[in-house]
Order: C-alpha cells, then sequence, then structure tokens
C-alpha cells in the first residue's frame, strides 16, 4: 500500500514554499514532512483506514451551520 500526498505538487502549483505553508498554518516543518517519513502510511496502517477517513475539510461557513 501507498499512500501519495501531493502537498509539494500543490506547493509548486501556487508558488509557495514549505517553510511559507508552516508560518501560514501554524505547525512545524517537522509535522509537514509526515509524508516524506511514511509515517501517514504507519497511521492508517495502524488504523486500519484511508486516508480519507481521517482527513476532512470544512469552511468556516460549514462549521458555523453545523456547529
Amino acid at each position: 500500500m501507498a499512500i501519495i500526498i501531493n502537498v509539494d505538487v500543490i506547493l509548486a502549483k501556487r508558488k509557495m514554499s514549505v517553510t511559507e505553508l508552516s508560518e501560514r498554518v501554524g505547525i512545524t516543518m517537522e509535522n509537514l514532512s509526515i509524508s516524506e517519513n511514511g509515517k501517514a502510511k504507519a497511521i492508517c496502517m495502524a488504523l486500519d483506514c484511508q486516508p480519507g477517513d481521517i482527513l476532512e475539510y470544512r469552511s468556516e461557513n460549514e462549521e458555523s451551520q453545523n456547529g
């Protein structure tokens, strides 16, 4: 099983560096590197799930409507 995380592709399309992303979202560079060191695969294997099972994006509008 391989988990392909395309953060680097999205960053390139948006002409943004990993450092800038780290600063914008307030997480360390180490945490952003989870995709590169196999930890995402290990998490999914341990939980017997897919990445989409543990990741979900909701806009602020959706949060206030559901909340």
